[in-house]
């Protein structure tokens, strides 16, 4: 019987510790759970941001809503937003929140305030073009249920995930 030289050994023994010191790492990997690709989708949305006219000239008055949706399992209410005109913040979204109930599982259009497509302290744009964007910063989970002939409306915590935002951009015309 021959023996291996010492070197031999101990290179064999190197190869199959390191061997089984892969097997065990790839084990514990392929036994962890996938890592997630995308944020879960926060359960209210803003599907839309409508502005009428489409075509606004200077100083004309628009009229502004949004479609938002409710993937959530209860009724969303006590909506707050923020809105801006190429990056102007209009003042009377400050302190407003929107009693609207959107249901769960739907869609509902909501009309927020009309603004002006100029005004003193908002020039026309140089290039044109009108940038509204509408951020939902915060709402409610509510109850909402008839008790004895009255409406009440039971507020059951913040709804996670906001602010959601979306935006429209519009080419304003020379004409007023």
């Amino acid at each position: 019987m021959r023996r291996r030289p010492p070197r031999a050994r101990a290179l064999r023994r190197a190869l199959a510790g390191s061997t089984l010191w892969a097997l065990c790492v790839l084990g514990a990997i392929a036994g962890q759970e996938p890592a997630e690709t995308a944020p879960p989708r926060p359960p209210l949305t803003l599907e839309a941001v409508h502005v009428s006219p489409e075509r606004p000239a200077p100083d004309t008055l628009c009229r502004l809503s949004v479609t938002l949706r409710n993937g959530g399992e209860r009724i969303a209410s006590q909506l707050g937003f923020t809105v801006t005109i190429n990056g102007q913040a209009l003042p009377v979204y400050r302190n407003q929140l929107f009693m609207f109930p959107v249901a769960a599982g739907e869609a509902a259009e909501l009309r927020l305030y009309n603004f002006w497509s100029t005004e003193t302290s908002r020039p026309p744009p140089a290039d044109g073009k009108l940038t509204v964007e509408v951020r939902l910063v915060e709402a409610q989970w509510m109850d909402i249920r008839d008790e004895d002939g009255v409406e009440v409306w039971t507020p059951l915590g913040a709804v996670t995930g906001l602010p959601v935002a979306a935006s429209v951009t519009l080419e304003m015309s020379k004409a007023p």
